[in-house]
């Protein structure tokens, strides 16, 4: 199907549009299997109004998509990796191939065909929030974060660090 440009969709958006709806249809799923997402995306209404899935859309979720494996030779950032065969969402934060580094990582709102799939680009930045507050909340080193800070709440960290350092040697 043509955006307003003009253009057809990239294949690289239409892997984010899949794996997007994947991830609201099934909130409570962390990842999903490269098949689950090829059999969505051939088989969801909404995508296939946009015509047939095209050839390249296997090697975008294999690989020109994932933002943790070697570009070769798609650099976007759209996918992550979280076990070899797995995907969800690339999210702010995580690890990616330093090679991609300022690549896309979700599409454009002009390039997304008007008022089918703008929603899911809001929906992504509640989704990215969220994951981002809940890893603060469960991750064990931010939760030491101003664990002693009473031990030299009275003096300056270089005394403290100097008395505790006495009849070293």
């Amino acid at each position: 199907m043509a955006v307003a440009s003009g253009t057809q969709i990239k294949v690289a958006d239409e892997v984010w549009l899949a794996t997007a709806m994947l991830h609201q249809r099934y909130s409570e799923r962390v990842d999903f299997s490269i098949e689950e997402i090829m059999e969505f995306a051939g088989s969801a209404k909404e995508l296939r109004l946009m015509g047939p899935l095209r050839p390249g859309f296997y090697v975008h979720v294999v690989q020109h998509c994932v933002a943790n494996r070697p570009p070769n030779p798609g650099r976007y950032r759209m996918l992550f990796e979280t076990a070899p065969g797995r995907r969800r969402l690339f999210r702010p934060g995580d690890s990616y191939d330093p090679h991609r580094e300022g690549a896309k990582t979700s599409p454009k709102p002009e390039d997304l065909p008007e008022n089918w799939f703008r929603g899911l680009l809001a929906w992504y930045g509640g989704w990215c929030s969220a994951a981002a507050s809940r890893l603060e909340d469960e991750d064990p080193l931010l939760a030491l974060y101003g664990s002693g800070k009473d031990l030299w709440a009275d003096e300056h960290a270089d005394e403290y660090v100097r008395r505790l350092r006495e009849g070293w040697e």
